[in-house]
């Protein structure tokens, strides 16, 4: 998804509906890295400069990351101060708030999935 998409429901006028607000956000963040950055920068009060970032990534190239940002900027889930670096915005701290159960969720699920393909080695 490019952010134009993101950008047309804003120019609407009217926020979109639940079905195509969570379709949006669902493409956002199945792209590339976009979760990842988000998590990076997760810590309250927490920002980081362009290469702190992209060190906390990892394998993520510098024309990635900079695209990724300009989209979670122009969706005000990430702003940008000049003497601080990049941080969550109100919404994307509220994002976080929203993914928090998944926390609890994953480690679990992690390890039944984990359990699932060991039982299935020893049969074969």
């Amino acid at each position: 998804m490019t952010t134009k998409r993101l950008e047309r429901i804003a120019a609407a006028g009217e926020p979109p509906s639940g079905k195509d607000a969570i379709n949006a956000a669902l493409e956002l963040f199945h792209r590339r890295w976009t979760l990842r950055i988000l998590w990076e920068l997760r810590a309250e009060d927490t920002s980081l400069n362009f290469r702190a970032l992209q060190a906390a990534c990892g394998d993520l190239s510098a024309s990635v990351l900079n695209q990724r940002l300009a989209e979670l900027r122009a969706v005000l889930l990430v702003e940008h101060d000049a003497g601080s670096g990049y941080r969550l915005a109100a919404q994307g701290r509220s994002l976080m708030v929203a993914i928090t159960p998944l926390l609890k969720w994953a480690p679990p699920w992690a390890r039944e999935v984990q359990r699932s393909h060991q039982g299935r080695q020893h049969v074969d």
